[in-house]
């Protein structure tokens, strides 16, 4: 029964990454907005699902809108910093993470947010869904986003959506399947994986007393033989190592015969038995957990007080990465993330995010091939850059209604890139600007001009997003707004090198950088080797304390890129930077010759 019913100008079911982003969105634009959550931490991927440690939109260029206001948020409360990994450049403590979007949320008087609540059913007046109904209230907004991790609101409201994968003839997308087979009905979708922490005790022994982590029991459906051999390419030290997290965590999402799940995947678009899937994939992330703790000895055990339910060491839910998929005004497809020929990006089109990440799919036990989009950038690999349309945010035949989460009208492929965290904050970022404009404007997703959103997002007076990829245009550029402009009105004239005309290496403004900020031991010299393009070792000279330590050179930031490339091999060199210790690199943030 109905207790009470709400109105707002913007209603956002479901506080993920994307609803999360949204709904901040939204209400800063000065919508009155309505959050709507199943789980009491919000951030969904970032926090509630514990991956918290992000992949993509990782250069310093890409690191704009609600995404870098993020890192910059982390980069402050994380004590010990963000350089705890090898899998990513910004690991941290999920509690963090839900701290800061609590924060973010808790100080806009606009937004309203309710936790512990799912929609049950959706109010429809012809072709507009105009709001939707929980256990004991209801919301009724102008407009209604679907941030769920599932895309179950399109399916309450019947809107029509994708689930599986798509045959080559549809679009003609190079890496898709010419025919479906007994691997597609296998894996309808990419496998998820119940993330847990585990925590190293023996750093732990000298605050505690505990010599030893308690024992993890191995779950009902226990089988050693499927986690046989998922480190052995690696060694224990690098498997730890790839997510691990501040105060002697570790983040376990390891897709080498580790804790990725499919079993049954397409239960988890049923009502009847979604919780039997969650329930056997956290069994499963715990006979990990219980298979590591075996093969590496009780120095590691589950975590404590991480997650604010029991098992404490547990997500509050499963990382998903693939959802019900709208079908929208347009589809992202294979080919709009694949770079253009001869080139390092990919064409630009509605764009209202961007994403650089590769094209990623998991399937247990399974090596899906995918068409390449990396390249070597900074001394290291990343991927090549692509822009989100809004039109796939947009259904094809339903008013009132936006999508903001993995639930983009996006081909199966193409999913594999478009589903990371900063390439869903950015939609969701999008997606609430143009929420609340259409507020303003009184008019329907569909009949708002494009520019009009760009432009907010481009002039945001809090957290101005990026929607031109340019590797060489940081957001602190002065020329930032007038390039990301004039490729959105001379979208031919985008280069295909992804690089504008900007001032060289040495004009380029250093803002982000101060010496007299960084600590002493923050320099070091050295010689520099190049082992090949876009491949640098350093060996320490000085300080003493690190003499003769030889390190991989990375950057994020586009002007150390462009001297990397160009300074002479056996040269000495100084340096300014961050040690990774546990990925081995030197992230360079400042170089001088000699």
């Amino acid at each position: 029964m109905v207790n009470q019913t709400y109105t707002a100008d913007v209603l956002v079911v479901g506080g993920g990454t994307g609803g999360t982003a949204a709904a901040i969105q939204a209400a800063r634009r000065g919508a009155k907005t309505i959050l709507v959550s199943e789980f009491p931490w919000l951030g969904g991927m970032l926090t509630s699902a514990g991956v918290s440690a992000p992949d993509g939109n990782e250069l310093e260029a890409f690191q704009t809108g609600l995404w870098g206001a993020f890192l910059q948020e982390l980069r402050q409360r994380q004590p010990g910093g963000l350089d705890n990994s090898w899998v990513s450049f910004f690991s941290y403590d999920p509690r963090i993470g839900a701290e800061i979007f609590a924060d973010w949320v808790q100080e806009l008087p606009n937004l309203h947010w309710i936790s512990g609540q799912v929609p049950i059913d959706v109010f429809r007046q012809g072709d507009s869904i105009t709001g939707v109904r929980f256990a004991d209230f209801a919301v009724t907004a102008k407009i209604i986003l679907d941030g769920t991790e599932l895309g179950d609101l399109l399916a309450l409201a019947e809107i029509p959506y994708r689930w599986g994968w798509e045959l080559q003839s549809e679009w003609g997308e190079p890496s898709a399947p010419v025919a479906f087979n007994s691997f597609t009905k296998r894996y309808p979708v990419q496998a998820p994986t119940y993330v847990v922490i585990m925590q190293d005790f023996g750093e732990a022994m000298s605050t505690t007393g505990v010599a030893a982590a308690p024992e993890i029991p191995p779950a009902p459906n226990y089988n050693p033989s499927q986690f046989t051999g998922a480190w052995d390419g690696y060694g224990t030290e690098t498997f730890l190592n790839y997510g691990r997290l501040p105060g002697g965590l570790f983040m376990i999402n390891w897709p080498i015969c580790g804790n990725d799940y499919g079993q049954g995947v397409g239960r988890l678009i049923s009502d009847v038995s979604r919780g039997e899937f969650i329930q056997e994939s956290r069994w499963h992330s715990q006979n990990f957990a219980h298979f590591i703790q075996k093969q590496l000895g009780r120095r590691y055990g589950l975590a404590k007080k991480v997650f604010p339910h029991t098992p404490t060491a547990f997500a509050l839910h499963p990382y998903y990465r693939e959802s019900r998929r709208l079908l929208g005004l347009t589809t992202v497809r294979e080919q709009d993330i694949l770079p253009i020929a001869a080139g390092r990006v990919a064409s630009i089109y509605e764009a209202i995010a961007i994403g650089n990440y590769a094209n990623d799919h998991h399937y247990p036990g399974v090596q899906f091939p995918l068409q390449p989009k990396s390249i070597r950038w900074g001394g290291r690999w990343t991927g090549t850059p692509f822009t989100i349309p809004y039109s796939c945010l947009i259904p094809a035949t339903t008013d009132g209604f936006l999508v903001c989460e993995k639930n983009i009208s996006v081909s199966h492929i193409a999913n594999g890139a478009t589903r990371l965290q900063p390439v869903v904050m950015g939609i969701g970022q999008a997606a609430g600007m143009a929420a609340a404009i259409c507020v303003e404007l009184n008019c329907q997703p569909r009949d708002l001009p494009v520019r009009a959103l760009q432009t907010a997002l481009l002039q945001d007076n809090r957290s101005k997003a990026a929607i031109i990829p340019l590797f060489n245009l940081p957001p602190n550029h002065s020329d930032w707004p007038d390039w990301q402009l004039y490729y959105l009105n001379n979208p031919q004239a985008y280069p295909v090198s992804g690089n504008c005309p900007c001032p060289s290496a040495n004009e380029y403004p250093d803002s982000a950088f101060g010496k007299g900020l960084i600590r002493e031991n923050n320099c070091f010299k050295g010689i520099f080797y190049r082992l090949s393009q876009q491949e640098y070792r350093f060996t320490v000279t000085a300080p003493a304390a690190y003499q003769g330590q030889n390190w991989q050179l990375v950057t994020l930031r586009s002007h150390i890129d462009e001297q990397l490339r160009a300074y002479p091999h056996e040269q000495l060199v100084t340096l300014w930077g961050r040690q990774n210790h546990f990925a081995n690199w030197l992230l360079v943030e400042h170089l001088n010759e000699g």
